[in-house]
């Protein structure tokens, strides 16, 4: 006990000396000895200690804005480190897949590594104690971290590692966020008391590919098809291409398109916008609707041959009436039918919103059109480079029910496949028909009595599609023969 005292006694007197010495120095000696002594002082420290360190401060700028680099690294620490340190912080995040977000607590310090180099990653705060009122809360406590690493790995950790952590913090953050549904609000609110062109909700709709009815091939060709979308950032710059993607979904109701729609979207993590063409005015809105979208979102019209008369038939009608009618009545039921309308939306600023030259504000978008009638629509509006991938959604396939059969009844196999597999090759049925029959109608009905109902409802299906044919054969029939008559007649008269 008396020799720590003793230690004690003379580390007081040594630094008591120190700061006898120090104070003598920065009073009589002349200015220039000290900045002298001042640069040999921090070589000698740098070469003892030969680290760097980079601070991050959470508010910047002129009016303390939240720094992004702040919460960029506080993103990738959140998920990558976090899990070393021993105090954490938890936060409320709103509008994230993980609204509990946990993060490290003030003075915890974690280690990373990037490329074999280990940097130190330290969570830190002052406090201004100054009494003066300050407008901004965050003033009187500023968090910041700091990034410490050997000066050996400056251009390493300077020029790659910190674009990495803010990569990272990117994907990270767009992957936890929430998705939403957007929509169009009416043109006529812009300018009102209704500011935002596009109102939305949370998506939440469950569509995974995995639980996708359809062709195992075509599946993985479109998931394919995603990938390389995605990563294709540079390839777009490369070739002169806006960063974007059209896709065009047609088929007959119920072969699940809205379904491959929200499929896509949680594949991709991209917000939906669902945009009514009917509630657009003019081209000019249009173009302000795409403006108003953000980068990483899929643009959706559905049934597109129904939205607006994009098929050239309007002109045609017009011409039609304008001969039948008056003039004057003909321009009063142009307005009449326009104003009942509400759009007047043409191709040509359709065309322009696909792929025109305000489609490149932006980027990481994809279009996608869906009809039951592919045939009605104009091929100007549906050719490669607006729609890049034409994909067909047919009818139910052997393949597609054994994955509604995996999602209703968890059931992979079963002694009634190999007559449904039958069934399903002579009968064209929608993957919802089939759905329908296999969703069990109480709690009490097994995957046999869902399975049964299944292939009596084929047997009615192959049924009406026998009768609807023979009955089609028979009016073709009655038809010639009415033909065959009128023209024997027609020779027995001459």
């Amino acid at each position: 006990m008396v020799e720590f005292g003793q230690i004690w006694s003379q580390l007081g007197s040594t630094m008591a000396t120190i700061m006898f010495v120090y104070t003598m120095f920065d009073k009589f000696f002349p200015p220039h000895l000290r900045t002298y002594f001042r640069k040999y002082t921090q070589k000698f420290a740098s070469f003892m200690y030969p680290y760097i360190q980079i601070t991050f401060p959470e508010f910047s700028g002129e009016h303390l804005k939240r720094s992004a680099a702040y919460t960029a690294i506080q993103t990738y620490l959140s998920a990558n480190t976090s899990q070393k340190a021993k105090r954490l912080r938890a936060e409320v995040v709103k509008d994230s897949q993980t609204p509990l977000v946990l993060s490290m607590d003030d003075n915890e310090e974690i280690i990373d590594e990037f490329q074999g180099v280990k940097v130190w990653w330290l969570s830190n705060h002052t406090t201004n104690r100054s009494q003066s009122f300050s407008i901004y809360p965050a003033s009187d406590e500023k968090r910041y971290f700091s990034l410490t690493f050997h000066q050996r790995y400056r251009d390493l950790i300077t020029s790659t590692y910190i674009q990495h952590v803010l990569k990272e913090a990117n994907e990270i953050s767009v992957k936890n966020r929430q998705l939403k549904l957007y929509t169009n609000n009416p043109s006529k609110e812009w300018y009102g008391y209704k500011r935002t062109k596009w109102s939305h909700i949370m998506f939440e709709h469950p569509a995974r590919f995995e639980t996708l009815a359809m062709d195992p091939k075509k599946k993985e060709e479109i998931i394919n098809d995603l990938v390389k979308f995605k990563a294709g950032k540079d390839y777009y710059a490369k070739i002169g291409k806006a960063w974007k993607r059209g896709y065009l979904l047609y088929g007959p109701p119920g072969t699940g398109k809205s379904t491959m729609i929200a499929a896509i979207a949680n594949f991709m993590y991209y917000d939906v916008y669902d945009l009514e063409l009917t509630a657009v005015k003019e081209n000019t809105d249009l173009k302000k609707l795409l403006i108003d979208t953000t980068s990483k979102s899929i643009i959706v019209i559905e049934d597109i041959d129904c939205s607006l008369d994009l098929t050239g038939q309007r002109k045609k009608a017009k011409e039609k009436s304008d001969e039948e009618d008056k003039p004057e009545d003909s321009i009063k039921k142009v307005k009449d039918e326009e104003e009942k309308k509400g759009s007047n939306v043409t191709l040509s600023g359709l065309l322009n919103f696909i792929d025109g030259i305000w489609s490149a504000c932006g980027g990481e978008r994809i279009i996608i059109f869906t009809t039951n009638f592919v045939d009605k629509l104009d091929p100007a509006l549906i050719r490669r480079g607006r729609m890049d991938k034409h994909i067909e959604l047919s009818y139910c396939g052997y393949e597609a029910f054994k994955v509604l059969a995996k999602n209703y009844l968890d059931i992979e196999s079963h002694t009634l496949f190999p007559i449904i597999e039958k069934m399903l090759g002579e009968t064209n049925v929608t993957p919802a028909d089939v759905a329908e029959n296999l969703m069990p109608k109480s709690i009490d009905e097994d995957s046999d009595s869902c399975f049964n109902d299944l292939i009596k409802s084929l047997e009615e299906a192959k049924n009406k599609a026998e009768e609807e044919a023979k009955e089609k054969v028979d009016g073709e029939n009655k038809e010639l023969k009415i033909v065959k008559e009128n023209g024997e007649l027609g020779q027995e008269e001459k």
